[in-house]
């Protein structure tokens, strides 16, 4: 038959459980932080790509009116 554990040995693991948990949640949110930042960062590069395409996009249009024009 299993023994009973007593009163302090289940605060005990329960204390222990509960800090393993805390612990854990740390390193989920740790993890959730660094993750958030990433995905600013790229969210971040995605709009400076798309600024410089739309810069390039301009110039191309401009050069192609000036060549185009030229060659009439």
């Amino acid at each position: 038959m299993a023994e009973e554990k007593t009163t302090r040995e289940l605060v005990y693991e329960t204390n222990r459980d509960v800090k393993w948990i805390c612990r854990m949640l740390r390193q989920m949110e740790a993890q959730d932080e660094e993750f958030e930042g990433r995905i600013r960062a790229l969210e971040g590069w995605r709009a400076e790509k798309a600024g410089e395409e739309r810069r390039l996009s301009t110039m191309s249009a401009g050069a192609g009116g000036v060549v185009g024009g030229r060659w009439r």
